[in-house]
């Protein structure tokens, strides 16, 4: 296989997401006995290659922003970006990663290049390539507001956060032993996330990396069809399984949600901790790569709706982009204006 995967064996070798990195001080203990997670369910626990792929809750659609976006059946107007910006349902106060000021990022450029698949990479490789560095940069913030600190407590902690939210109008269950939806605090959440996500990357046999397994990008000059030899999938022709897009999706979209949450809830933590530039350029970095390998679809998106179109207006997500395609400009240059014009450098 390709050296992609070498960055997959080093992941591997760290410690767990309930430990520090090397260069933390503090040794998180286990969680208190009134925070310890509830019994994990398929899709949190460590399945089989073959029962993986499980349907996680969809984020409901909201009716108001699906009715007002498009043209008004009954008037036949075309909503302004105030009536699109209502229909968001922010609050009185909009959270501060809405000034433009604050929505700056630490390096300049095109974070596109960096979600481009190479013509010589396999695509299977490549979308694991990207979950892995992806699920690697966000678990730096996850232990920021997870760990605890030497009097036990935590940033992220159940009297702050009774749930997985973002913001008034989402919240996010988890599917427990029974494969029902139930609504648990967030750092409950945050706990079994880190277990699901490392559980999958763990696996070799949803993420191979025996470097004596097929990977190769398609040819067709050089190579047979591989409708020609049977079912066709992502990742196929590098030993992946054929669940392997789904399982893919559903990491992305359970990473989409902890963005989520912490720029709803812990955004003014990263701020005092000087990081905001940095999960900015994390988070940017991130939608371009969901929306440019299907990752997420724009339902997904809905939470930070208002994020990405204030980055479209910023020039943050190219014009061409799918994560420009998704954005709403008028409202990202409205939410500009609102912060008094376009940041300084």
């Amino acid at each position: 296989m390709s050296n992609l995967f070498s960055g997959i064996a080093r992941f591997r070798g760290q410690r767990s997401p309930n430990s520090p990195g090397p260069n933390e001080q503090q040794q998180p203990g286990p969680p208190p006995p009134q925070q310890q997670p509830q019994q994990l369910g398929q899709a949190e626990g460590s399945q089989s290659s073959t029962n993986l792929s499980v349907s996680l809750p969809p984020l409901p659609n909201s009716p108001s922003l699906a009715e007002t976006i498009g043209m008004d059946q009954s008037s036949g107007m075309i909503p302004s970006a105030e009536d699109i910006l209502a229909s968001y349902h922010l609050p009185a106060v909009k959270p501060m990663w809405l000034n433009a000021n604050y929505a700056k990022h630490i390096v300049r450029g095109n974070f596109l290049t960096l979600s481009a698949k190479p013509k010589t990479v396999e695509m299977g490789e490549w979308i694991a390539h990207q979950v892995v560095d992806h699920w690697r940069m966000q678990i730096t913030f996850i232990r920021l507001v997870h760990d605890k600190e030497e009097d036990g407590t935590s940033i992220c902690n159940s009297r702050k956060c009774p749930k997985m939210s973002a913001g008034a109008n989402h919240s996010f269950t988890w599917l427990n032993s029974r494969l029902q939806p139930v609504e648990i605090a967030a750092y409950e959440y945050l706990t079994l996330v880190q277990r699901y996500i490392s559980g999958k990357i763990d696996d070799p046999a949803i993420f191979p990396t025996d470097a004596g397994g097929v990977s190769y990008a398609e040819n067709p000059a050089f190579t047979t069809p591989v409708s020609e030899t049977g079912p066709d999938w992502v990742g196929k022709r590098s030993g992946f399984p054929q669940n392997f897009m789904e399982i893919c999706q559903t990491i992305f979209r359970q990473m989409f949600r902890v963005y989520a949450h912490l720029y709803w809830s812990h955004f003014e933590d990263m701020f005092s901790l000087n990081l905001e530039k940095s999960m900015n350029s994390c988070f940017s970095h991130f939608v371009l790569t969901a929306t440019t390998l299907n990752l997420l679809k724009k339902a997904d998106l809905e939470p930070m709706q208002p994020l990405i179109d204030l980055w479209a207006a910023l020039g943050t997500f190219p014009p061409g982009s799918k994560a420009f395609e998704t954005a709403n400009l008028q409202v990202g240059q409205l939410l500009v204006q609102k912060a008094g014009g376009p940041p300084a450098s």
